[in-house]
């Protein structure tokens, strides 16, 4: 179930009127994210409740294009650690129900030394507390940690304040309530953090419709 509740991450929701989708140029290239809309049932009601994506959509997964050999590959941290999926494999969960991220022109230069990163960090535990910086990493956390290291240790991709809460509400889900009693910890309420739906509306990519 953890490997799925990816996108509860940020308050903030994005205006996305202004962003035009494109169309798919037809191939994938290293570097580019491919974003998902994965059910996880209440876990994920509540968070589409607080999180907007790309063209108003809800993603709850993201994962970084590689290559390997002559194959592609998506760099994903999923179920209990980061692992290298299967192309196929990984469009098979959600069918044509993807968009693709492309980092503009002006910041391909990132690329190697993100890829890189994101590489090093196979079998890396998966982070079912989703919180920042504790040596394991949720999907948007592998995504944010590699384009900022490439990035000279400045943020590419940005952390927002995260919310376990409707909005106008101050009361938490009592989906996340149980979560966390679970995990016995508290809820890391306004801790920072990152979703795949915010790093959809990041300025510095750009959004295709995806179609295997």
């Amino acid at each position: 179930m953890h490997k799925l509740l990816l996108s509860f991450l940020l308050s903030l929701l994005v205006c996305t009127g202004s962003l035009a989708q494109k169309p798919y140029p037809g191939s994938l290239q290293a570097g580019d994210l491919l974003f998902q809309d994965l059910d996880c049932g209440g876990l994920c009601d509540a968070i589409e409740q607080v999180t907007v994506s790309f063209g108003g959509r809800h993603f709850s997964h993201i994962g970084l294009v590689v290559r390997s050999a002559d194959s592609l590959f998506i760099l994903e941290a999923i179920g209990d650690k980061v692992q290298r999926t299967p192309l196929a494999r990984f469009v098979a969960r959600s069918g044509n129900e993807m968009l693709m991220g492309r980092v503009k022109k002006q910041y391909r230069k990132l690329l190697p030394d993100a890829l890189r990163f994101a590489t090093n960090q196979l079998d890396v535990p998966y982070d079912k507390a989703f919180l920042y910086n504790n040596g394991s990493y949720y999907c948007s956390e592998l995504i944010y940690d590699a384009f900022k290291t490439a990035n000279g240790g400045r943020d590419f991709f940005e952390l927002q304040p995260m919310t376990f809460k409707p909005l106008g509400s101050d009361a938490y889900f009592p989906v996340w309530e149980t979560y966390y009693k679970d995990l016995g910890m508290d809820i890391p309420q306004g801790a920072p953090g990152i979703n795949p739906g915010g790093i959809s509306t990041s300025p510095k990519i750009d959004v295709f419709t995806y179609r295997p």
